[in-house]
């Protein structure tokens, strides 16, 4: 019955064995997605426990088209509309599903989706799963996008699927995108699980970075896995769009509500952002700026990807930096081309941490 041990034991000849681990608490994280460190706060956490403790059920119990959805799910959706200046909103379980929500069910059969090739493994996933025409263009490139635009025919609509901030090189989508969507009618898809609460002078995202003020043609999707402290994900798009994701986007339709606590905690996360945003946006560029001084790498986001491109090597880094108390990212294939240490820069953390890090890292990966 050892149906996948010779595939295990590939997988482990090519140091890209991967395993749950629950790690020392007094380790200093600097590998998750927590970019403001708001999983720790226990304030917010008590006004999300107090606001769903008000609820009659403190569970969703069922789809949001049946009777799961709740008035907590309903406050935070306009919450997000008003802030990032779209008509409608819905949440979802995860990032993973809002893209396989939209992506699958969006395309339709003789539209056509051109996705960045670094897309999330969701939208690459779902892109399987579309009626639809895929075509994938070079990352961050706009001009492959619109090159491969120009020679496609015989379509009804044109999508367009991009990343506000990308999760493991940590660089930002070009507003060109945005103009290439007007130019063809498209509608632009961005997944901004990495960006909002990170980028944009309000920290809402690529479309407040860019200046842009959405219209019917755009989709933003994000988490609150990431900057937000909580777990969840949700979708802002044109009331049309979210009519339609209610009836043809089976993740929505079939699966179980968002958790009230999460997304009571998401809230509460959001409003503390908005409220901190100025000592937030501060605090990043000066641990940005420490960053580009140890390291020498310039980031926009708070990821920093140093490429090893020897997996070996990339796992004995990040050993010995737990034995100097950080906990990294050791990211292998099939998730990035070349193996990367990925460094994430976490306001929760010191000053003296951070410099500590980056020259461990130099240190160990013989940058020194």
């Amino acid at each position: 019955m050892n149906y996948y041990t010779k595939e295990l034991s590939a997988i482990k000849k090519s140091n890209r064995f991967r395993k749950r681990k629950i790690y020392n608490p007094s380790l200093k994280d600097m590998a998750s997605n927590d970019y403001l460190g708001l999983a720790s706060n226990k304030q917010t956490f008590t006004k999300a426990y107090k606001r769903v403790s008000q609820e009659r059920s403190v569970a969703p119990k069922a789809s949001l088209i049946v009777n799961g959805y709740s008035n907590i799910h309903k406050k935070f959706e306009k919450k997000l509309c008003k802030i990032n200046g779209f008509k409608a909103g819905i949440v979802v379980g995860s990032g993973f599903l809002a893209n396989i929500s939209l992506i699958e069910s969006m395309a339709r059969k003789k539209d056509i989706i051109f996705i960045d090739e670094e897309y999330h493994a969701s939208g690459i996933l779902a892109s399987k799963l579309t009626q639809g025409e895929v075509v994938f263009f070079k990352h961050n490139d706009f001009e492959d996008l619109e090159t491969k635009i120009k020679s496609s025919q015989n379509y009804n609509r044109i999508l367009i699927a991009i990343e506000g901030v990308y999760s493991m090189g940590g660089d930002i989508a070009p507003k060109e995108f945005y103009d290439i969507s007007n130019r063809y009618n498209a509608l632009l898809i961005v997944d901004e699980a990495h960006s909002s609460g990170v980028i944009g002078e309000n920290l809402l995202g690529w479309f407040d970075y860019h200046k842009i003020q959405p219209n019917n043609n755009h989709i933003k999707m994000g988490t609150l896995g990431k900057a937000y402290g909580s777990y969840g994900a949700y979708i802002l798009a044109s009331k049309e769009i979210i009519s339609f994701l209610e009836n043809r986007a089976k993740p929505i339709i079939y699966s179980t509500a968002p958790s009230l606590f999460d997304i009571a905690l998401g809230y509460e996360n959001l409003k503390f952002i908005l409220k901190y945003k100025q000592d937030i946006i501060e605090k990043i560029s000066v641990y940005q700026q420490i960053v580009k001084e140890k390291l020498g790498i310039t980031t926009n986001s708070m990821i920093v990807p140093i490429v090893i491109d020897d997996n070996k090597k990339v796992l004995e880094i990040q050993n010995k930096l737990l034995e100097s108390g950080y906990v990294v990212g050791a990211i292998r294939q099939p998730t990035v081309k070349k193996a990367i240490i990925r460094l994430i820069i976490k306001l929760d953390t010191t000053k003296k941490d951070l410099e500590h890090i980056c020259e461990l890292i130099n240190k160990f990966s013989n940058k020194s």
